[in-house]
């Protein structure tokens, strides 16, 4: 390791935490400075699953065809803010552009290695420390209204299965024999078995917080204004509430990484994905496992508060609130497959799922800054956050990961912000 330096981990959603853990325990002097709070944003709202199965993006070769027919139809899990059209249309042009059979086979390529041992890296994070009671393993079902449903979908499944993931399938009634809360709109489920998942993600944030905390690191609250730079080189983080002075900066903080690329100098392409989440509170039933229910595109997943559906993709940007229609979509189809579901009361939530246009992070340093970006994880933030931790604060201690960096380069989008 190179000589311990002062290091700024910037956003304490998931990748910050697990850059900033590993950080403190390679030596480095490490605080962390979020203005929320420990998992404020996507990685409190999130489905909670450790997706070690979600190695295929959302621009498969099918988008376009695909896209169109799901923003006709009001019923379908893809929604459009259709006011920021004309700001998201370069970024979509070079999303849609990446939606074919070649780029599509390079982005699973990269995601491969960064979700498919996911439970291994959440337990490797949390070991022997508060944290670890939150981590869970369980099975993982897709539900489909038929089988030819299950069938259609032999895109994705092609590449689980090349990754081992060879699922068990029930039919009919006997569906209800492994998921009993499973109603009959849903007649085939695909298993796989030996996955896992987090029992209340924003608990689990925040006693991630504290396990840096215990290790020796800092938390602070505030808001990062600026970073200074000279020479090229990082000096300072700028803060509501003053400077930081570091020799190394981590840049983790989700779709609000954006304006900070902006101020060294970088445009960056990244959107907001908007999305939503309804947590039941005492539901009357839990299922088994987590599942993911095909015809909505939403994730369910029992929790220690109550039962949490998660999902859909509506586009829109950061600045307005809550849509309906994603709510709804979830509530009906939530409905329908869970028939005799009762429940106290439900809240609902929207967050923000930061996207480039290739469906991968950005991992790595920023030109010769010493600012490392650590973001960009589209629908897989809370899956990979803590290897890309590890692998962030191995490449700040000089360390070589074992895999190829170059689908992840910090630098592949960038463009002058000036």
């Amino acid at each position: 390791m190179t000589a311990p330096t002062k290091i700024i981990v910037i956003g304490a959603g998931i990748c910050g935490l697990s850059a900033a853990i590993w950080l403190r325990r390679a030596g480095h002097e490490v605080t962390l400075v979020d203005r929320e709070g420990p998992g404020a944003g996507a990685s409190y709202g999130n489905a909670g699953l450790l997706a070690q199965w979600a190695m295929v993006p959302v621009n498969t070769p099918d988008l376009l065809t695909t896209g169109l027919k799901y923003l006709v139809n009001p019923g379908s899990p893809l929604f459009m803010q259709w006011s920021y059209l004309p700001r998201l249309a370069p970024w979509l042009a070079r999303f849609v552009a990446k939606a074919n059979a070649r780029d599509c086979r390079r982005a699973i390529e990269a995601l491969i290695p960064l979700v498919t041992d996911s439970v291994d890296q959440h337990v490797a994070l949390t070991k022997g420390t508060r944290a670890e009671k939150w981590v869970a393993g369980s099975d993982f079902g897709y539900a489909y209204p038929t089988r030819a449903a299950f069938d259609d979908d032999d895109y994705a499944w092609g590449f689980k299965r090349s990754c081992g993931m060879e699922p068990d399938i029930f039919e009919g009634d006997a569906v209800r024999e492994i998921e009993p809360m499973l109603g009959p709109a849903t007649q085939c489920l695909a298993v796989l078995k030996g996955h896992g998942h987090i029992t209340d993600p924003g608990a689990y944030m925040a006693d991630l917080a504290k396990v840096l905390c215990d290790e020796g690191g800092t938390y602070r609250q505030a808001e990062v204004m600026d970073i200074t730079l000279s020479d090229g080189r990082i000096r300072a983080v700028e803060t509501d509430q003053g400077p930081i002075a570091c020799d190394h900066a981590v840049l983790a903080a989700g779709i609000w990484s954006k304006p900070l690329m902006r101020k060294l100098g970088i445009k960056v392409h990244l959107e907001a994905e908007r999305g939503y989440h309804l947590h039941f509170r005492n539901p009357s039933q839990m299922p088994r496992n987590p599942l993911m229910i095909s015809q909505g595109k939403f994730a369910v997943n029992p929790m220690a508060t109550g039962l949490r559906c998660a999902g859909t993709v509506e586009l829109g940007g950061i600045e307005k609130g809550p849509s309906r229609g994603p709510i709804e979509l979830i509530r009906k189809h939530a409905k329908a497959v869970f028939p005799d579901l009762r429940y106290d009361s439900i809240k609902e939530w929207m967050g923000f799922r930061p996207t480039t246009p290739d469906s991968l992070p950005l991992m790595g340093e920023l030109g010769g800054t010493g600012v490392f970006a650590a973001f960009g994880h589209q629908h897989v933030g809370l899956t990979a956050g803590p290897k890309t931790g590890r692998i962030v604060a191995g490449l700040i201690g000089g360390q070589r990961p074992n895999l190829d960096m170059k689908p992840y380069d910090a630098n592949r989008f960038q463009t002058s912000a000036r």
